[in-house]
């Protein structure tokens, strides 16, 4: 069973994109080791590229200085120089406290440094560490708590694992480099990624995702996070491995695995990625996909490890990656972004989280921060942002970037799959799902259930009370799509929707044999089309003829036979070579058909449900198949043939309200 879970919508800009504004915050005791040891392990963390923060200010006053206690925030590590007098400066324990709370929310690392010191004497509140805590007891005698909280972030300080310099044969140099080397290698360069410019909304989406990992537990977890290209699935996921990165003996994000994966050596190059980045090995050898699948369940055994698998869009790609849970440690976690769900459960991924649209409030500040460079907008803009935010609904990579990656969802279906996607966006958004399916189906008399699920699966379409709805960009690709097949003329393309193209192509004749679809929405009363007999005769391909609203003139004699009707059909009648072929299905509502003939000998089903000017329905003996006809509100009628009364196979006659 696939469990999908559905994003917050509720904004929130405060979980950075760089969330660091520091790589590393020391802590110290300045009488102790500014001019010594901390003075020189800054200047080695600042020459390596690691941007440090060292309060450089003397203290004075009773009160930490919120400037420190937001560096602490904006630190990714801080590290605790404890010395002998580090307890008796008040403002060290309150930049302790604020240190453990940040380590404890997950997101910071924390690594002590005992110079000098016993690590016991910190824990266990003994020797010089004892004699400050028991002063300030005296001093703070009316704010018991706020002693009893230095006590215990002294205490669980001192339990972390640290660098030690108990005496003075160690080499103080030594263990600067030893950090440096550390702090370099294992956390900022190998572990941190750059998320966004301006991070509205990621904090609970994050969140979220924690939840779904179940990081500090023991089982190994594969989550899926899926949704539609743009809407920030990778930004989300960059977020949630900056976060827990340094929870696991190893980490690797894998980007663009659908783009990195292809050509002859493609899997192999990133199970190559995947083992040199884990095990911090460069000069591993991978001969080929099977030995890679091999040295990942061998070598990886004794780690536990984070793994992001960034746009996924093959099941291959996941079988020669993370081929199951079983390959990896207990505690280990995978991530997979993909716009495909289907391809989540078809690899057995039981957790899946939808990435969310943004909502109104994270549109228009994501918008702001873009055009303003500020979480609000100006004065004077309401309007443009208003359509701004109408425009992108929901989608963040349209205040942020181009739309290029929307057609990479497009090249990857099949051909069948591309047809039905295009006919949706020309044709089909916000109708019936069923009336899609039906006329899908009539037009290429093949199954099109699945292609709109698949549709579905790769979110390029959604459904919702029974009906068909696309992203307005999704859309303009679909339409754009079929623009470019030959922009200057509109009858050589294979679908037409815009009301001049209609109306240019029907009026002057233009049509040719590559089209297949035509929607008439004419905008105006006044536009009449002037059909002549040959109006059709050129487009022998044509199969959809949907028609909204226009008025015609002039007579056919025969419509392409590889024509469907379609809703609101605007003849009276059918052409008598339609008589001819196999007709399955006849959707007509609403549509200006006055008498229904005879001899569709395969036909299933007729809807012809508010036709105003139907007065008479023929015999449909020759119709032994036919399964449902609905006339209901066909106020004109006045005629039903008695054959209607013995058709073996019909399951479903309405005549209400004729």
């Amino acid at each position: 069973m696939v469990i999908i879970h559905y994003g917050s919508s509720s904004s929130s800009s405060s979980f950075s994109s760089h969330p660091w504004k520091y790589h590393v915050f020391l802590s110290f005791r300045g009488e102790d080791t500014r001019n010594n040891f901390t003075g020189h392990l800054c200047s080695a963390l600042r020459q390596n590229g690691i941007t440090t923060f060292m309060d450089d200010q003397l203290r004075r006053g009773e009160e930490i200085s919120t400037a420190l206690l937001q560096a602490i925030e904006q630190s990714r590590i801080s590290i605790i120089v404890f010395s002998r007098n580090y307890a008796s400066s008040k403002w060290c324990l309150d930049e302790l406290v604020k240190i453990l709370e940040c380590k404890n929310s997950n997101q910071r690392l924390v690594r002590p440094v005992f110079y000098k010191v016993d690590p016991s004497d910190i824990r266990n509140h003994r020797g010089s560490f004892g004699k400050a805590l028991a002063n300030h007891e005296c001093r703070f005698k009316d704010n018991p708590v706020k002693v009893q909280k230095w006590k215990d972030a002294l205490s669980e300080a001192a339990h972390l694992l640290g660098w030690h310099l108990l005496d003075e044969h160690c080499s103080e140099s030594s263990v600067i480099h030893e950090i440096v080397k550390e702090i370099s290698e294992q956390v900022i360069n190998s572990t941190f990624m750059d998320v966004a410019k301006y991070p509205v909304g990621i904090k609970p989406r994050v969140h979220k995702i924690h939840k779904l990992l179940g990081v500090e537990g023991r089982d190994v977890h594969m989550v899926g996070i899926w949704g539609v290209g743009g809407i920030g699935k990778t930004t989300i996921a960059r977020a949630v491995y900056n976060s827990i990165a340094h929870k696991f003996d190893g980490s690797c994000f894998l980007e663009k695995v659908r783009e990195n994966s292809m050509g002859a050596k493609g899997f192999v190059k990133l199970q190559k990625k995947l083992l040199c980045e884990i095990l911090k090995g460069t000069n591993l050898k991978v001969a080929n996909e099977a030995r890679g699948i091999t040295m990942i369940k061998e070598m990886l055994q004794y780690k536990s490890v984070l793994l992001v698998l960034d746009d996924v869009n093959d099941i291959d790609q996941l079988n020669n990656l993370a081929g199951d849970c079983s390959w990896f440690v207990k505690g280990s976690k995978i991530i997979i972004t993909t716009r495909d769900r289907q391809l989540l459960t078809s690899h057995g991924v039981n957790l899946i989280y939808e990435v969310q649209k943004f909502d109104h409030h994270e549109a228009l500040e994501l918008f702001s921060w873009n055009a303003f460079k500020r979480n609000g907008p100006l004065d004077g803009f309401a309007e443009l942002i208003e359509r701004a935010i109408h425009y992108a609904q929901g989608l963040p990579l349209v205040f942020t970037t181009s739309t290029k990656v929307l057609p990479i969802s497009y090249e990857g279906l099949d051909d069948t799959v591309k047809e039905i996607f295009l006919d949706i966006a020309c044709f089909f958004k916000g109708e019936c799902i069923d009336h899609v399916t039906q006329a899908l189906e009539a037009c290429r008399r093949k199954p099109a259930k699945d292609g709109i699920n698949v549709l579905i699966d790769k979110a390029l379409i959604n459904t919702s009370m029974g009906r068909i709805w696309m992203h307005d960009l999704l859309e303009e690709l679909g339409r754009d799509i079929v623009h470019k097949e030959l922009p200057n003329d509109p009858g050589e393309r294979s679908r037409l929707w815009f009301h001049e193209d209609v109306y240019h192509v029907l009026t002057a004749n233009t049509g040719t044999t590559k089209v297949i679809g035509i929607k008439v929405e004419l905008l105006k009363d006044s536009d009449v089309i002037c059909l002549s007999e040959t109006t059709f005769s050129s487009m022998r391909n044509l199969k959809l003829f949907i028609y909204r609203a226009g008025r015609y003139s002039g007579a056919i004699d025969s419509l392409p036979n590889s024509l469907r009707p379609m809703p609101e059909y605007p003849l009276q009648f059918l052409p008598s070579n339609l008589i001819q072929r196999e007709l399955a299905v006849i959707n007509m509502p609403r549509s200006h058909i006055t008498v229904l003939g005879d001899g569709y000998k395969h036909l299933t089903s007729i809807n012809l449900r508010d036709c105003q000017y139907l007065t008479k329905v023929s015999d449909l003996s020759g119709s032994p198949n036919l399964r449902r006809l609905d006339l209901d509100f066909c106020r004109s009628l006045v005629e039903v043939h008695s054959s209607v009364g013995f058709l073996n196979e019909l399951e479903y006659l309405s005549l209400l309200d004729c």
